[in-house]
């Protein structure tokens, strides 16, 4: 079994930062200074566009309305469209070399997904894997959770992307877990000012289905999860980023 480091961020470096250092861990992995790390930390508050968004008429309003919200309007590498995120999130970035990163590339949203679904069932929320409705950033492979009560209230709870070079790949998951009420306001502006349609509902956390939950635990969950993927040992991010 391959062996995974994990690497605790204790604080973000910064809303554009923290998405550059996962860019910067791929590019260590590819040239073979980086063995196969898993990079886990809790975000600034962060729009995160895609390409498609940025050129779309009303971006700049759309930029606009997040920073009165609060939150860092980003376009990242990435496609798919707006997600937000913040200190209630948990951001996993799975960074590995690879020869033929290419190969399986379609396959990692499948496997990847159900072992964050499984993550978070293991804590007690009922999650699975599939697009939901009228979900922002919609995705095939996007993690959602159910309502016990209500089932046919479903919240999306984790996006995922992943970007993949010669030499190396990077899965990037973004797990909601708590306060998600800010999310969807910064949202239904963004998407508002973008022109694009959702159903602001599906937007949630985990502790909106279980409400104890908290990003700690989730955080233990997912790195008790990649055990059934690697050997999982932990790494000093000091050290990392040093």
């Amino acid at each position: 079994m391959t062996a995974l480091t994990v690497y605790r961020q204790p604080q973000t470096l910064g809303a554009a930062e923290d998405l550059d250092f996962a860019l910067e861990l791929l590019q260590r992995a590819r040239r073979g200074e980086l063995t196969p790390s898993l990079r886990l930390y809790r975000p600034e508050p962060t729009v995160a566009f895609g390409q498609r968004d940025a050129n779309l008429p009303g971006f700049q309003a759309a930029e606009e309305a997040c920073r009165n919200l609060g939150f860092e309007p980003l376009v990242r590498k990435a496609g798919g469209r707006a997600a937000a995120y913040h200190q209630g999130t948990l951001v996993v970035d799975h960074v590995e070399p690879h020869p033929d990163a290419i190969v399986k590339a379609k396959a990692r949203f499948s496997e990847f997904g159900e072992l964050l679904a499984g993550a978070l069932r293991s804590v007690g929320v009922h999650a699975a894997v599939g697009e939901i409705p009228g979900e922002y950033c919609p995705g095939e492979f996007s993690v959602h959770g159910e309502d016990p009560e209500f089932p046919a209230h479903r919240i999306k709870l984790i996006g995922t992307a992943q970007r993949v070079v010669s030499g190396g790949w990077l899965f990037s998951s973004v797990i909601v877990v708590e306060n998600s009420a800010p999310i969807r306001e910064v949202l239904t502006a963004s998407y508002e000012a973008l022109g694009l349609e959702w159903d602001p509902a599906t937007a949630g956390a985990a502790n909106d289905l279980l409400p104890h939950l908290d990003v700690a635990t989730v955080e233990d969950a997912v790195v008790q999860a990649y055990g059934t993927y690697a050997d999982v040992v932990e790494g000093d991010f000091g050290a990392l980023i040093a």
